[in-house]
């Protein structure tokens, strides 16, 4: 098959399945998008990469980070980059497109493309993307704002009725589907995202990324991924404070944005804050072998619709997770179901900080959830088995 593999944000575990639906002899082409501000992954051609294999970089207006938070501007943005995608499309010309991570105005040409030159259209659902913009407008402008969520619903509408098969990465969407876009079940496919864990391997605390930032030697709370202020970072600024006086403890934040410029800004003065930008993907195994703990943090509203994949490479890592994310929510069932790590409710402070101290102070149990989470890893996130399933679903 002609594949073109689509993820918006560049993702770390998307490249593993183009990678292995190219080792099978497809011809694959995995797009994503320039200029955003997030974690990637191996977005390059590698030695050992088969030839059928092509990385292709959209480019993104490169102001893109500076008005990620105007929704005129980044919206203007994002279907400008859609229309590029499309147009990669037609002239490719292929006989199967996934395509996830993807505001939906981007993701209508794309659809719209596909459609038109023959291609199976499957569309890889990350979250549900309208229902975020209704809920987020209605609260911004009432009135005006119920009317714009409606009309982003219906364009998610058609778009799930013009694609050929979808792809969830949870059954916790499957409902959702069919209660809010009237998407039939038998057309729904649930694989669950993944971490590369043929790429991270459990590490040693005492590496050169580690020994390069003068941690080998401290007990280290780690946070990476993105974290916008919805996030609540206070969280991690109160965990840096409740540890001032302990020189042996440091927080750890690699992340960029508003987040990070914010904790920068009110941790200034605290020596046991570390705010560094993304690291490469190849460094990731070393950066997350640093910490004892790795942090997670979600905000109440994000309910189920959001499964962070920074948690799924954190058990990749082999460490317990500490994590303030709604109970509802994959992750903090995945985290609860497999005893890799401990979980608060989002705006507990009180609650994640007697959490982080318990964890700091019990060696057992960080050696027992560490253990738990690499396990699951291992048992779930083999990129054989979840190839297998997306070449039936592209196939089909």
């Amino acid at each position: 098959m002609r594949i073109v593999v689509h993820d918006y944000a560049g993702h770390p575990f998307a490249p593993s399945l183009s990678r292995e639906l190219a080792r099978r002899g497809h011809s694959v082409i995995h797009v994503f998008a320039s200029s955003l501000q997030t974690p990637r992954g191996a977005l390059t051609h590698r030695e050992g990469d088969p030839p059928n294999l092509e990385f292709h970089e959209v480019a993104m207006d490169p102001d893109y980070p500076r008005f990620k938070y105007s929704f005129v501007r980044r919206r203007r943005m994002e279907i400008a980059y859609g229309k590029k995608v499309a147009a990669l499309v037609r002239r490719w010309k292929p006989e199967a497109v996934l395509s996830g991570n993807t505001p939906t105005e981007t993701q209508g040409p794309i659809v719209k493309a596909s459609v038109a030159c023959g291609a199976r259209f499957c569309y890889w659902v990350q979250d549900f993307y309208s229902l975020a913009v209704e809920r987020l407008l209605k609260k911004k402008i009432p009135v005006l704002g119920a009317w714009l969520g409606q009309y982003y619903r219906h364009l998610d509408l058609k778009q799930f009725r013009d694609s050929h098969r979808i792809v969830t990465i949870t059954a916790d969407f499957n409902p959702i589907l069919e209660a809010e876009f009237g998407v039939d079940a038998h057309r729904v496919d649930v694989v669950p995202n993944w971490a590369v864990i043929e790429e991270l391997p459990v590490g040693e605390k005492d590496n050169r990324w580690s020994r390069r930032h003068g941690l080998h030697n401290s007990f280290v709370f780690l946070y990476t991924g993105t974290i916008g202020m919805k996030h609540n970072p206070a969280m991690l600024l109160e965990l840096a404070r409740q540890h001032r006086d302990d020189p042996h403890v440091r927080v750890v934040v690699v992340s960029e944005g508003l987040g990070a410029d914010w904790l920068r800004r009110e941790g200034a003065g605290l020596e046991n804050l570390l705010i560094l930008p993304y690291q490469p993907f190849e460094d990731l195994p070393q950066v997350l072998a640093t910490g004892d703990v790795l942090v997670a943090l979600l905000e109440e509203e994000a309910g189920v619709f959001s499964v962070p994949s920074k948690i799924l490479a954190y058990h990749c890592a082999g460490r317990p997770l500490l994590m303030a994310v709604p109970s509802a929510n994959l992750a903090s069932r995945i985290v609860a179901d497999h005893g890799s790590g401990l979980t608060v409710e989002p705006g507990d402070q009180p609650g994640f900080l007697a959490t982080a101290r318990r964890l700091k102070e019990d060696d057992t149990l960080r050696h027992q959830a560490g253990s738990r989470a690499r396990r699951y890893a291992e048992e779930t996130f083999r990129i054989g088995p979840i190839t297998d399933e997306f070449e039936r679903i592209l196939g089909e």
